[in-house]
């Protein structure tokens, strides 16, 4: 990590589903992603993520998970209080983005829109292995 790394944390309203994030860039240079798709924009998601970071998402809470378009990500939500947290796919090693609305504290580079529903499934996965965090999930249920 260089001296303008950050660790940020969030999570859910209750509190029940946490988020660790490290990127190795300062805060500024990160730049959170809005999907156009109807579930984010709906769930008013930003998406950031670091392929050089990592991504810790913790749920003590009852985890719901949902998909929806191509079915490749798990979208991550609190089963208590609804917050969504994150996004992982379903490959190995575990890659994720994390909700920037859910972190604490932080004040980040300016918002991109992105439309991924415009690429196949593949193109999808592909552009997640390019983008996302390497990350860990631990639910207890």
């Amino acid at each position: 990590m260089t001296d303008d790394a950050v660790a940020l944390r969030g999570g859910c309203h209750c509190g029940k589903l946490t988020v660790s994030f490290s990127a190795t860039q300062a805060a500024g240079a990160l730049h959170p992603r809005t999907c156009d798709c109807a579930f984010c924009t709906k769930h008013g998601a930003a998406w950031l993520s670091d392929p050089n970071g990592t991504l810790a998402i913790d749920a003590s809470a009852v985890l719901r998970e949902y998909r929806q378009g191509s079915g490749s990500a798990r979208f991550l939500l609190c089963g208590d209080c609804g917050v969504l947290a994150a996004v992982v796919d379903d490959a190995v090693p575990l890659r994720g983005a994390v909700n920037a609305r859910c972190l604490e504290g932080i004040s980040l580079g300016e918002e991109t829109r992105v439309s991924p529903q415009q690429l196949s499934p593949d193109e999808k996965r592909a552009r997640w292995r390019q983008l996302w965090t390497p990350a860990t999930l631990s639910a207890s249920h």
